[in-house]
């Protein structure tokens, strides 16, 4: 069992093995009661260390490869602490696992009573006021929302309204369009609040928000985590611990919900919003001729960083806007609250998209030297971005010093802590490894006779490789690419070439496509970066995972420029490559998801077997799979591994 120390002291707290051994037993018990369940002692470990981190109001941070059973080692602990828990998640999927069938799960078989609630941002639930808008005295056809929406959605999303308990658009039976989501939903830079709504007291997002109150484990996402952050507390109700799951996203995800955007469209909501209340066409002709102003002025400037003083025309323009965003202000605040038919309501939505507008302006003209500004989009809907260059001083106020907190991954990037503004002395870090057999299951290709990706050779090189190797699986392949010139180029050189089918990640939305390739054992898929993490295909189904070049973040990409330009000769080390290792490892990961997978990690990018400055940094960062630099060898285990078994 691991024990987690306090400190440089190693004093071992006879409670904290109480603690740890009796989360560990209830994890056996669990084990019983579970189809097929089975004793996993890298969870084992895990369980101890995160219950001892609780016991002893520690942070920790724990990577635990693909099958360890994460979500239990931690949950288990959590519940058993008795602590009002938040588990914050990067993606909709392990939202999903974690509510629908990790906890329903614990509530049978613990034998620890406890509730758990999920929630979510305000803009995924209906909302009552707008239904009540669309219903009476034609707002909505005001502000131009339900003449962009088909009428036939809104009547049923009306009805819905009047039939569903939570008003989560999750649980719609088809996704709703664009327009007409947006026509019966708030986001929370317009809403009132309960308290001046006049259907505050029957709020869809206010009930999700009592029942998290209530609850003693709350599944959010990061991006929720980050705004409460960034709120000092005011979006997630108090909670004595959290667990940050997919923590390898953490650092990311905060930077981008503790900045801001400037776009066309922030503006051209905010004139439908303005016209609903107010009679003054020119003020709302001014709110749109913003929109159209500044979408022409950043166009000229997608895909570059903002350094310094801003362009001339870029601050003139925001200059504009922030007189124009005074006058509506103006307007807004001279209509009486009293007028009735709603208009209390909708004042406050469109001066709180106002208020914000002009906030964010002002920042986004005096950007100052801890954050970095860029523009980016196509041209024709480009945005000013902000965000912050270093999290670090707001994760420790608002997270590190207020409350335990375990952060966990398959992939921990090398020198996170300290990134995220962690003490040597605050935290403890373990690696309890992977109960999979690595050793036997899997083998990594490095095809290390090829060029440098870099050289016009690489390529066609690169398309023969992937067409021996796909035929040595028998499709069976998933093909990840570090961009989509270079998966386009693969499909077109490769689909003439093979008699098996190969899916692209254009041909089909993400959850059709998981489920075509799944279904036909004979198809390879080829993706892109959205494919690195977060998709589970155990079985035959899935015996190859090819990776085309070294992950390597983008050099112009704004945020990472900013932060390698304060790391200065430790740049490469502590930004580049920790990530490079992280993505790697995610895209590896998606190869063996069971005990009983077997397939090939092939790497065509021969700077893993020759770049004798980085390639162990890399390679000590997969799984343990026996290694080669022979394509016969790949081969011959790929045809061993797909070929059926004969009859006995």
């Amino acid at each position: 069992m691991t024990l987690v120390t306090n400190g440089d002291r190693g004093d071992r707290y006879p409670r904290q093995v109480l603690v740890a051994d009796r989360a560990v037993a209830a994890l056996g018990r669990l084990a019983d009661a579970s189809p097929g369940g089975e004793r996993r002692k890298p969870q084992d470990e895990m369980t101890a260390a995160v219950a001892s981190a609780f016991s002893n109001r520690r942070h920790l941070l724990a990577q635990a490869g693909t099958g360890t059973g994460k979500s239990w080692a931690y949950l288990v602990p959590a519940i058993l602490s008795g602590q009002r828990t938040v588990v914050a998640t990067a993606t909709k999927a392990l939202q999903d696992q974690l509510a629908g069938k990790d906890l329903p799960f614990l509530q049978e078989h613990l034998g620890r009573d406890f509730s758990f609630a999920v929630l979510k941002g305000r803009s995924n639930y209906i909302c009552q006021q707008r239904i009540a808008e669309i219903s009476g005295a034609g707002q909505m056809a005001l502000d131009g929302l339900a003449d962009r929406a088909s009428p036939t959605e809104l009547s049923a999303l009306k009805l819905w309204s009047t039939q569903t308990r939570t008003g989560d658009r999750a649980e719609l039976a088809a996704e709703p369009t664009h327009q007409a989501w947006s026509a019966v939903s708030v986001s929370a830079q317009e809403c009132p609040g309960a308290r001046k709504c006049p259907k505050g007291d029957v709020c869809f997002a206010e009930m999700a928000r009592k029942e998290a109150a209530e609850a003693d484990i709350v599944v959010v996402n990061l991006h929720l985590l980050g705004l409460d952050l960034a709120t000092d507390g005011a979006v997630l109700p108090e909670h004595d611990v959290v667990v940050v799951d997919e923590a390898h996203q953490l650092e990311d995800i905060v930077s981008d919900t503790c900045g801001f955007e400037i776009s066309a469209g922030r503006f051209q909501n905010l004139a439908r919003s303005v016209r609903a209340i107010l009679e003054d066409p020119g003020l709302v002709d001014d709110v749109e001729t913003s929109a159209t102003m500044l979408s022409a002025v950043l166009s000229q400037h997608v895909g570059r960083r903002l350094r310094g003083a801003l362009d001339a025309d870029i601050a003139d323009a925001l200059t504009l806007t922030r007189s124009r965003l005074d006058r509506v202000a103006n307007g807004l605040r001279a209509v009486p609250d009293d007028a009735g038919d709603d208009v209390g309501t909708r004042k406050t939505r469109a001066m709180q998209l106002t208020t914000g507008l002009m906030v964010d302006v002002a920042a986004a003209l005096e950007v100052p030297q801890t954050s970095v500004a860029w523009v980016e989009g196509p041209d024709h809907n480009a945005k000013m971005r902000v965000a912050p260059i270093d999290v670090a001083d707001l994760l420790r106020t608002g997270l590190w010093e207020r409350r335990p907190t375990v952060l966990t991954s398959a992939t921990l990037p090398e020198g996170m802590a300290q990134r995220l503004g962690l003490e040597a002395n605050d935290h403890d870090e373990i690696d309890v490894g992977s109960p999979f057999d690595y050793e036997t299951n899997g083998l990594l290709y490095c095809a290390a006779h090829l060029a440098d990706p870099r050289e016009p050779s690489f390529e066609p090189a690169m398309h023969d490789e992937l067409a021996a190797l796909i035929a040595a699986a028998g499709g069976r392949t998933l093909a990840l690419f570090t961009s989509y010139r270079a998966m386009d180029a693969a499909i077109d050189a490769l689909r003439p070439r093979l008699s098996t089918p190969i899916f692209g990640q254009r041909d089909l939305p993400k959850p059709a496509l998981v489920a075509a390739f799944t279904a036909d054992e004979s198809a390879s898929l080829f993706a892109t970066m959205g494919f690195w993490q977060g998709i589970d295909v155990p079985g035959r189904t899935l015996s190859l995972v090819t990776i085309d070049r070294l992950p390597f973040p983008r050099p112009d990409e704004p945020l990472l420029q900013a932060r390698r330009e304060r790391a200065k000769a430790d740049a490469f080390r502590t930004i580049d490559l920790p990530r490079t290792a992280m993505m790697l490892a995610q895209g590896a990961g998606r190869l063996i998801r069971s005990a009983t997978d077997e397939g090939v990690v092939a790497v065509f990018d021969p700077r893993l077997a020759k770049a004798k400055s980085y390639r162990w940094a890399l390679l000590n960062a997969l799984p343990p799979l026996p290694r080669t630099k022979d394509r016969a060898d790949a081969e011959a285990f790929l045809r061993r591994i797909t070929t059926p078994a004969l009859p006995q």
